[in-house]
């Protein structure tokens, strides 16, 4: 087994595989039996993920100590606590909520959705939708553009370990059946300008996740309302790969549109947001 202090030396896809398999070794023994108890449906079926998360969260400051040498592990990789934090990050969910909002009121006026009526428990699921999103961003973000994408960094520069970390946090998403990969494979570019779009937005803040997990929650959240409460049904007259695979507008034509324009406007942008 290689000493910890000792991995620094080593290519980052071998580091990034020893920081997997440490803590799929203290992970797999506690979910296996959680598994097994609490079955792999329903909604308790996503404690060992969040044990998962929690305990990645934990093994960062370690690894980050002893590998890299870092004195503050989470700081390095893009999480503080801070006014200027707290500011990036409600940005990013104004920007996640406004964008999708626009989308989905495009889509409207052309006619490829009908608006229902809103039930009276709105506000309830607008907030579990909030909580719902800041937790994917914080866990997803921390995941793929904090730890993965520094760890690529370290060797490949900033360039090709966004796009490297880009590419494995989209192809992930179609660990399924064969089927289900063959039908929503359109959907990869837009899993990947995702991607790309969160990385930037780390690089627009000087590292800091503050904005990409903001932007990263407002989509899950405004997404959350409107696929939970039901109120946007699709009229079907365009194909389904225009406005969106399984109706995620991210994995549609007119979704990798309003995607690209936030990804313009954070490379264009001068100074921090």
């Amino acid at each position: 087994m290689i000493q910890l202090h000792k991995l620094v030396r080593y290519p980052a896809p071998v580091r990034v595989f020893y920081f997997l398999l440490l803590l799929a070794l203290v992970w797999v023994p506690i979910a296996l039996p959680l598994y097994a108890w609490l079955g792999t449906d329903g909604s308790l079926s996503v404690i060992p993920l969040i044990l998962l998360y929690a305990l990645f969260m934990v093994w960062l400051v370690p690894w980050g100590r002893r590998v890299h040498g870092q004195a503050q592990p989470l700081r390095a990789h893009g999480l503080e606590a801070s006014a200027h934090y707290g500011r990036e990050l409600a940005i990013g969910v104004v920007v996640g909520l406004v964008s999708l909002g626009l989308l989905f009121t495009l889509e409207g006026w052309l006619g490829w959705l009908t608006w229902q009526p809103a039930p009276p428990t709105l506000g309830r699921i607008a907030l579990e939708g909030l909580l719902v999103g800041l937790g994917v961003g914080l866990a997803e973000e921390l995941l793929f553009r904090g730890w993965l994408l520094d760890e690529l960094r370290y060797d490949w520069g900033f360039t090709l370990a966004l796009w490297a970390s880009g590419g494995i946090y989209a192809a992930l998403h179609f660990i399924k059946p064969w089927e289900a990969i063959v039908r929503e494979l359109p959907s990869f570019p837009g899993l990947l300008l995702l991607g790309l779009t969160l990385g930037w937005a780390r690089q627009r803040t000087q590292g800091r996740l503050g904005l990409a997990i903001g932007l990263h929650g407002g989509l899950v959240a405004g997404y959350y309302l409107i696929d939970v409460v039901d109120l946007a049904i699709y009229t079907e007259r365009v194909p389904e790969w225009v406005t969106g695979i399984n109706q995620n507008p991210l994995a549609g034509a007119v979704g990798v549109v309003f995607l690209s324009v936030i990804a313009a406007l954070l490379r264009q942008l001068d100074g921090e947001i």
